[in-house]
């Protein structure tokens, strides 16, 4: 399939083909499957994430070789090229309405969704809460047994395709309102207080000893991390910009809300 979506890629007259668009349907079920993923844990020492970029190819064929269509819920009445995720009793997840999620991503067993929305490509492992109006991207990498709280924004990233989706690993806790956008990446069991922002390009400043770390898009596993600011000097003057704190580290004796709350607590911070 690989080295059939990547001549399509290269040469758009293909799509006349009727065995092509079988083959980008084909990634399509496969993605809403769980089967195939747009990125996965190497698994080995390196413990990097590796992209499929031609996966992503095949999300964008698959945009332009389907048709608009009209479709009924109740009441509502949508126009769209892309079908919605059916049959949730047989995948054992459980869906409040009106939680939307678009066939292509994957629900794996025991995912629960409040009133929120999953965009094509997107991964959501197994027992993740997925709280009210939050909303995962398209191809965002969620982990197992992780809580997006209440109107948390995970931000999808399709293009360019050799961009990395944004990444929020297992047992993560993401506080309320939080963004997560421009494929950063949550290390596994961090703990987001309410409101952070992550991007690309986001300075993460660990200030928990006095020799100051910063990373940049990237939360270390077991970070708890609140928002914050520096100071940055420009030509008017000096001012104060956005950042993240790590304050503390997630204690595995303690669930996520106590360690999050500990360590607010112990720096007298309130969130």
């Amino acid at each position: 399939m690989q080295a059939t979506i990547e001549q399509i890629w290269e040469d758009r007259t293909l799509l006349g083909n009727p065995e092509s668009i079988l083959v980008i349907q084909d990634v399509i079920n496969q993605l809403d499957r769980g089967v195939l993923r747009v990125a996965q844990f190497s698994g080995t020492e390196s413990k990097e994430w590796i992209i499929n970029e031609w996966v992503k190819k095949a999300i964008l064929l698959y945009f332009v070789s389907q048709k608009m269509q009209t479709s009924q819920a109740g009441i509502f009445d949508y126009n769209d090229k892309i079908p919605l995720k059916t049959n949730y009793d047989e995948q054992s997840v459980r869906v409040v309405p009106p939680a939307v999620a678009r066939y292509g991503s994957y629900l794996a067993p025991g995912v629960i969704l409040m009133p929120s929305y999953i965009n094509i490509g997107a991964y959501v492992g197994e027992r993740t809460m997925i709280d009210t109006w939050a909303t995962i991207g398209s191809c965002a990498q969620i982990g197992k047994d992780v809580h997006i709280s209440g109107g948390v924004g995970i931000g999808g990233v399709l293009e360019p395709p050799q961009a990395a989706p944004v990444i929020v690993e297992d047992g993560c806790f993401i506080g309320s309102r939080c963004i997560v956008v421009e494929g950063a990446r949550i290390g596994h069991r961090a703990v987001l207080g309410a409101g952070v922002t992550i991007t690309g390009s986001s300075k993460i400043i660990d200030v928990t000893t006095a020799d100051r770390k910063e990373y940049t898009g990237y939360v270390p596993a077991n970070s708890v991390v609140i928002p914050g600011s520096y100071a940055k000097q420009f030509p008017a003057g000096e001012f104060y910009v956005p950042c993240a704190m790590i304050i503390g580290e997630r204690k595995a004796s303690t669930d996520l809300k106590t360690s999050l709350n500990e360590a607010l607590r112990e720096n007298n911070v309130s969130v």
